[in-house]
């Protein structure tokens, strides 16, 4: 059993609200993490799970059996389908507002959730559980990590060839059975195209145009798709960062797929000797990075990437609400060599320092302020 970070959020954030939902996609963990969290509780739990008939036959009046358990943790799985409970969830905490009284989880964004975070709004705190993220495994066990994504069961395989089978088994039922669950109905099989030509161009500028006309659709139908699976946690956008420079900025975002497990699935990709021979090594790095960055920041903190039409560059700045931004470079090199775009981008933002993050063990400087960084100490890019 490897421990998740969240677990200790979750439970203080079971002392201060009413509600507390953990997000994320299918197959996570959230269910381990929920009944984890159960065995340490010192209050009575009851745990329903939305998938099983009997659990959904509990709910035929979901008021009158939910009302009984006024100093009782409810825990939810599976939440999205059915969302007309929550209106019933805020008019019961309204009736008795303590802490800890539900523990939802949902395997879609709150928005796909129908307007959840209108229903609880100032009753309820969302924590995203990601899959198993550098900080959480053996650092020895990095490329581990790179190669099968974080998903448990990708991850815990005995082997490369069971985990790619099994990430290849997620997407099918993804796209056949989780997808059409939430009342989205698009075929799977052009859902797969649209996921695999992402995965084609990983790490790079949205362009919708371009992918409309490979699929046959109208660029608002891509836009859709693209929403789609960033709302069920398998894609990222990172977008540009515009101030008042007056510079021709890039407008687009950067998509990523977030689990480069899943990725390296989609491009065929089953073994570490595949993957340093594929065209696609340095953005599949590239992406595991940002996602690891993306997974260790504080609230508050805003990430963007950087990019002109001169060709000053930035992967990664990261800003809080108050200094100037830190500039991150990610580089799948042992001796990592800096751009002048970059050193141009850091000027442009006044950065106050930057990272390379690059696969090495050893920091060291590359310029003022400007250090080379393993993956195993990313947690300093937030110091």
């Amino acid at each position: 059993m490897i421990k998740r970070l969240l677990e200790k959020r979750v439970e203080k954030s079971l002392m201060k609200y009413p509600v507390v939902g953990i997000l994320g996609p299918r197959q996570v963990g959230k269910t381990t993490l929920a009944k984890m969290i159960k065995e340490r509780m010192k209050k009575k739990v009851i745990y329903l799970d939305l998938e099983l008939p009997s659990d959904l036959n509990k709910l035929q009046d979901p008021e009158l059996y939910l009302s009984r358990f006024t100093d009782t943790l409810v825990i939810i799985d599976e939440i999205q389908r059915m969302p007309s409970l929550f209106p019933l969830l805020r008019a019961l905490i309204d009736r008795k507002r303590v802490a800890g009284r539900f523990l939802i989880l949902g395997s879609a964004s709150p928005e796909l959730i129908r307007h959840s975070s209108e229903s609880l709004a100032g009753r309820i705190i969302y924590h995203e559980l990601s899959p198993f993220m550098f900080q959480e495994i053996d650092s020895k066990k990095i490329r581990k990590l790179w190669l099968r994504g974080g998903y448990p069961k990708s991850y815990l395989s005995e082997n490369d060839e069971e985990s790619f089978t099994w990430r290849e088994a997620f997407i099918k039922t993804f796209l056949e059975m989780d997808i059409p669950q939430l009342g989205i109905r698009i075929p799977a099989q052009q859902l797969r195209r649209f996921w695999t030509m992402i995965a084609h161009s990983h790490a790079q500028l949205w362009n919708a145009s371009k992918i409309a006309g490979s699929l046959g659709v109208s660029s608002p139908t891509v836009r859709s798709y693209l929403d789609i699976l960033e709302d069920t946690f398998i894609v990222r956008q990172v977008q540009p960062y515009h101030s008042n420079i007056k510079k021709r900025l890039i407008k687009s975002p950067r998509v990523y797929i977030r689990d480069s497990g899943l990725l390296h699935a989609l491009l065929n990709i089953r073994t570490g000797d595949d993957l340093h021979s594929h065209p696609s090594l340095g953005s599949s790095w590239e992406g595991f990075i940002v996602e690891q960055i993306m997974g260790i920041l504080p609230e508050g903190w805003q990430a963007y990437f950087y990019r002109t039409g001169a060709g000053a560059e930035i992967d990664l700045a990261l800003f809080d609400s108050k200094h100037k931004p830190i500039a991150i470079e990610i580089k799948y090199s042992m001796s990592p060599k800096i751009e002048r775009g970059f050193w141009n981008a850091y000027e442009d933002l006044s950065c106050r320092k930057g990272y390379i993050v690059y696969p090495g063990t050893e920091s060291y400087p590359i310029s003022r302020n400007v250090y080379t960084l393993p993956v195993k100490d990313l947690a300093k890019v937030i110091d």
